[in-house]
């Protein structure tokens, strides 16, 4: 395809002064859709939890008893957990909301005759855009001017294949959403907000729904099983206690309180806050996660494809090395300038963007120009074929003395392959263009044609092109580098380096950045050859890929996830978009990425920063084990509560009910804050951070964690219940409730610290920096003060006064019920020094 160039003009803008005036006008420019109601959708969404539904029913039943004390206590209930539902809710939503400001795009426009970023949000119509490879158009406009232009308008139309624009009317039209494939151009806005085609055909594409994650599914599914079985536990308990002649009201708030034990309501509140604060805590270290859920395979990584240019290296490219085929001479252009007589920059030059984007281009101009007193300005460019094939090349054609000229610069390969050379030439070129590439350089191919005049060949190809020479180029490693993958290996992540560059250049740089198994490497071609089973044997073996194209990117992702791999891939191209957007983590770079790298990216690094990576999986792993801690803790702590509700009636003991649904709920108001705040603050362990990422295909638990914790909850039940069978033969109702209930309070405290660590003892876990460590410990002891000093809130609770020495078995028994956990980890742990 052969582009015409249009000449360049200067342009003022909007003047700033004019903005706000026309965005009262207009509006923001975003999407406006129909008032959501926000609160109201919360305070719904709380409602009908089935918490709620179970404390509202046993409220009634409490009233209509005439219990106004019970009743009143409930609907108190009632309001707290509404008001810590309302808060969690809106710390997540805050977060949420930052987090949209945080990856909110941004354009670059002309006022004032300046350029200058602003909010995609903040452009009005009239505004002038300038947009360049790999940009989303942020609203409607008419091309202006344009180089080497070609848009992706599938979102519009359809239609996957890039068209040509430019300024002609007729071709000049630019349409939100749409994505600028190769070049640049300057658009003036003609529409925004609803006002945009994309609006008018009902598609916001800032607000896609994310389909929940595998985690969130399995915290669904176990969520909605406990809640049936809260239903038929109910039904059951309700027949069951009726038929032994409790009265239907006592058997309905019996079922009531076991449907509330059965429903542990904090799990889906602790994935929620867990996912939306992590993303936020992450926000404010530079990392962006466009989705919170991402959070969930970030700390489950077990492979990270690195991206070579501007991830492990600098981005920064200078041309270092010159070797000119006419006169066979190389240049070292570190240690001399290049000789006068030598055109090979002029025609690399020739060969490049005027205005360059691209490092190669702007390091290709920054040594012609240094050059410059030596050479006639460049002329000015009638037709320009652009960047393509595999490998890729592309020609620019100027007026030379009375006909064309053509000059060429891409893949080495691919400019000797249309230069024709001779079989010894391409041997020797060959062997030279390894040696550079062996030392890192990334190498391009230059070569130029006369054309007499007529029609221009349809494909540049068919030139005749005469090979003039190789530029190398260098863009050394990141200083950090090395250290940084060195941090992702000790972490148990395998690290693969995917590359558009040449064999040697790729392996050069994996050597000098410390990834292991550098020394052999497959390219793209050979990636396409292979079989689906081929590839995923392969992919486990070889650690640099090179000579890679975007469909290449994408099947060794694919392979890596097939074998049950959580993959992780860096990007900054339009290239990489469909990689990025495949990958469990698409990782995008915010400086230098291009905007369709970050917005099919998952997280987005604002500062570039490789060391980023690291503290990504860091946090990553921080929020995975902590939640999971949480629900160990939840599942551990509803056991008891569940059998002790349900056992002594159906096994027919002296006080079948002990708990009404006053102490579930209480037990609940304490417990949800627990795991949903407190174990969200708890450092990430050593363990957990130097484990190997999990595999797709396992769960949140193993069956030895499950087996523990479930364990843990059967032993305190266990106490609660020895205490609850002796204290019923001889003593009262209330004094039996009050021993029961001090001692699953005091278990309850016990397991919260216990369950800090699953590896560490409480000796060593009594170290680790969490600020709610003790609040969570005072407010659970004034609980305790409160219900046994207090004389009325005993009352309410249906408890009694007892003696110290009573306190005191309460609390040997909840000890011994938790002790024994710590034990194992201590044996544990010397087990493992021992090994």
């Amino acid at each position: 395809m052969i582009r015409n160039i249009s000449t360049p003009v200067q342009y003022s803008g909007l003047r700033q002064a004019d903005v706000p005036r026309l965005q009262a006008l207009h509006g923001k420019n975003k999407f406006q859709a129909a008032s959501s109601g926000k609160w109201r959708s919360m305070v719904w969404g709380i409602v009908r939890e089935p918490m709620f539904l179970l404390l509202l029913a046993a409220c009634l039943v409490y009233f209509i008893l005439g219990s106004f004390a019970e009743g009143s206590m409930i609907l108190l209930a009632m309001l707290l957990v509404t008001a810590i539902s309302l808060y969690q809710e809106v710390k997540s939503s805050r977060a949420l909301e930052a987090l949209r400001q945080y990856t909110a795009p941004r354009a670059t426009v002309i006022r004032d005759g300046r350029e200058k970023m602003v909010d995609t949000e903040e452009l009005v119509p009239g505004d002038l855009l300038l947009l360049s490879e790999g940009e989303l158009a942020p609203a409607d406009g008419i091309i202006i001017s344009a180089n080497d232009l070609t848009v992706n308008e599938s979102l519009m139309t359809g239609e996957s294949l890039p068209v040509e624009k430019g300024p002609v009317p007729g071709n000049n039209l630019l349409y939100q959403g749409t994505t600028i494939n190769t070049g640049r151009c300057m658009v003036k806005v003609a529409a925004t907000g609803n006002q945009t085609a994309l609006a008018q055909m009902g598609q916001a594409i800032a607000t896609v729904e994310t389909p929940p994650t595998l985690l969130q599914r399995q915290v669904n599914r176990a969520v909605r099983r406990l809640a049936l079985f809260g239903i038929v536990a109910f039904i059951a308990i309700c027949v069951v206690s009726f038929i032994k002649g409790n009265g239907l009201a006592a058997s309905i708030l019996l079922g009531l309180t076991l449907a509330m034990a059965a429903i542990p309501e904090e799990i889906p509140v602790a994935f929620s806050s867990f996912m939306a604060l992590g993303a936020y805590y992450m926000s404010g270290k530079g990392i962006i996660s466009r989705q919170p859920q991402v959070i969930e395979h970030l700390g489950a990584i077990g492979v990270l494809c690195l991206d070579k240019t501007g991830t492990i290296t600098e981005n920064r490219m200078k041309v270092v090395m010159v070797y000119d085929h006419r006169t066979g001479r190389q240049t070292d252009m570190t240690q001399q300038s290049l000789p006068g007589d030598s055109r090979l920059l002029f025609y690399a030059a020739l060969a490049s963007e005027r205005q360059p984007f691209d490092t190669m281009e702007k390091a290709i101009f920054e040594a012609y120009t240094e050059q410059e007193p030596l050479h006639a300005p460049l002329p000015f460019m009638l037709h320009e074929y652009p960047l393509e094939g595999r490998p890729p090349m592309m020609t620019h054609v100027y007026p030379h003395n009375g006909s064309l000229i053509a000059a060429a610069k891409g893949a080495p390969e691919r400019i000797m392959q249309v230069c024709r050379l001779e079989e010894a030439a391409v041997q020797e070129l060959n062997g030279l263009l390894k040696t550079m590439a062996s030392r890192g350089y990334r190498v391009l191919g230059v070569a130029t044609a006369l054309h007499a005049g007529g029609e221009l060949p349809a494909a540049q190809d068919s030139f005749n092109w005469q090979f003039e020479g190789f530029i190398c180029l260098y863009d050394p490693p990141k200083e950090n580098a090395a250290a940084v993958i060195e941090q992702v290996y000790d972490a148990g992540i395998r690290v693969k380096l995917i590359t558009g560059d040449y064999p040697e250049t790729a392996r050069y740089i994996a050597q000098q950045t410390g990834i292991r198994n550098h020394l052999y490497s497959i390219t793209g071609e050979e990636v396409m050859a292979m079989s689906d089973t081929q590839l995923q044997s392969t992919v486990n073996l070889v650690s640099v890929y090179t000579r890679m194209f975007p469909e290449a990117k994408l099947k060794v992702i694919n392979a890596l996830k097939a074998g049950g791999e959580i993959v992780a891939m860096t990007g900054d191209g339009v290239n990489d978009g469909p990689a990025l957007k495949a990958a469990d983590i698409g990782i995008a770079m915010g400086k230098k990425g291009t905007e369709i790298a970050r917005l099919a990216a998952d997280l987005v690094i604002t500062d570039d920063d490789l060391e980023k990576i690291p503290e990504a999986v860091y946090q990553g792993r921080k929020v995975y084990s902590n939640l999971k801690k949480a629900v160990r803790y939840i599942i551990s702590i509803h056991i008891p509560i569940i059998l002790t509700a349900a056992l002594p009636l159906l096994l027919g003991w002296k006080y079948p009910v002990i708990f009404t649904p006053i102490h579930v709920i209480f037990l609940e108001l304490i417990m949800g804050p627990t795991c949903s705040i407190f174990f969200e603050r708890e450092p990430v362990e050593a363990a957990d951070m130097s484990a190997a990422g999990n595999r797709r295909n396992e769960s949140l638990f193993r069956t030895d964690e499950l087996l523990i914790t479930i364990t843990q909850g059967l032993i305190i039940t266990a106490g609660v219940l020895g205490i609850y069978y002796y204290f019923m033969q001889a003593f009262s109702l209330e004094m039996t409730r009050t021993m029961v209930f001090t001692t699953l309070l005091i278990s309850n405290i016990f397991l919260t610290f216990t369950n800090r660590s699953f590896t560490e003892n409480v000796a060593h876990t009594m170290r680790y920096k969490n600020s709610l460590a003790p609040l969570v410990l005072i407010v659970s002891l004034l609980f305790l003060v409160l219900i046994h000093l207090v004389a009325p809130v005993r009352q309410l609770f249906g408890l009694t006064a007892i003696s110290f020495a009573a306190f005191m078995i309460c609390l040997a028994t909840a000890f011994i019920s938790i002790a024994w956990f710590e034990l194992y980890k201590t044996n544990l742990k010397s087990d493992r020094i021992r090994a």
